[in-house]
């Protein structure tokens, strides 16, 4: 009896689950502050990484930047520095008393640049090292830092599937684990998974790259799960799944031409617009576009023969040969000037 009156107090907490997330959808939630509050951002040299720099960097949060590449990501410090010269220069001419009280003085908004290689698991931890002795506690890790190999499986190296792997999903093993405890003790805390759309279905000519993440994502959802076991309900997590980002990561990469005006790149920066709204309302996943989660949905009720003609419909089952042929191009052509 027992048992039969749980299931039925289940039924109502799922259905009102289905309720509150409606409402959402209708009346958007108030966004949480990070002022003040430490940002780490993985992969902050370019791309999305800048970008989510520059978005906290709006919010006024402190933010310590990770890139393997030093100069660029001195370059994404220089933009944020930017932006609170202009937050300091417009609280300084706002007369007393007008406006919002600030809720940290501009004059403390730093940011710190770190090169690391995430790929390598004794760096992430040395770096993480030097982050709470310089810096202090993380509280918000965004897990972004990504790579992609270009290559059909049989012509890929060994070596370069590892780094996609090492990388794409290993990463934020480390990162997590350099930073979680923490979180745990303060039960406060962000974790954000940048991961993508070929994490939740693929495509053929990138099994590499699908499998980092497909393990990011499986990643993600476990310690989600983990953190609501434990009841640490202070510490949120946000899961990004964007559909192809016109970044150059995957420049060149086509579907069916009668469909691409339907469905384009995304935009960098409304990519990262849409996954900021999601973090400061402490949203567990976005797509985007929203489409995403009808195909996400389709692909795990159709045969798999029907997911097969949907792909070809669409054009793309091999979407990314054309990236993965003008990758294969370059590579020639570089080998030919340095006369490998």
């Amino acid at each position: 009896m027992n048992i039969l009156l749980e299931f039925f107090v289940v039924t109502f907490r799922v259905l009102w689950a289905f309720v509150l997330a409606a409402a959402k959808w209708l009346v958007r939630p108030k966004e949480k502050s990070v002022a003040g509050q430490v940002c780490l951002i993985t992969g902050a040299g370019s791309g999305l990484g800048r970008l989510f720099a520059l978005e906290f960097a709006r919010r006024r949060a402190l933010l310590v930047l990770w890139d393997i590449n030093t100069q660029s990501n001195e370059e994404t410090a220089g933009m944020v520095q930017h932006i609170y010269r202009e937050m300091a220069e417009e609280a300084a001419a706002a007369a007393p008393g007008d406006g919002e009280k600030d809720v940290l003085p501009h004059c403390n908004l730093q940011v710190y640049t770190y090169t690391c290689d995430v790929g390598k698991r004794e760096n992430v931890y040395l770096t993480a090292e030097r982050v709470r002795k310089e810096v202090g506690e993380v509280s918000v890790l965004v897990n972004n830092a990504g790579v992609v190999s270009g290559h059909h499986l049989l012509e890929c190296p060994d070596e370069l599937i590892e780094r996609t792997m090492m990388v794409n999903c290993h990463a934020h093993f480390w990162t997590t684990k350099a930073f979680l405890p923490k979180m745990l003790e303060m039960n406060h805390g962000h974790i954000v998974t940048v991961a993508s759309s070929l994490g939740l279905f693929s495509t053929a000519g990138v099994e590499d790259y699908c499998a980092s993440k497909f393990g990011a994502v499986g990643f993600h959802e476990s310690l989600s799960h983990e953190l609501k076991a434990a009841e640490k309900d202070g510490i949120k997590t946000t899961l990004v799944c964007p559909y192809l980002v016109d970044t150059g990561m995957f420049r060149g990469c086509r579907i069916r031409k009668e469909i691409e005006p339907f469905l384009p790149p995304l935009k960098p920066e409304y990519c990262v617009k849409q996954a900021m709204r999601a973090i400061l309302t402490d949203q567990p996943m976005i797509c985007t576009p929203r489409l995403m989660y009808m195909v996400t949905f389709m692909k795990s009720i159709l045969p798999f023969e029907a997911v097969v003609c949907m792909y070809r419909f669409l054009g793309a089952d091999k979407c990314m040969y054309p990236f993965i042929a003008q990758r294969k191009q370059a590579t020639n052509n570089n080998e030919a000037k340095n006369g490998i």
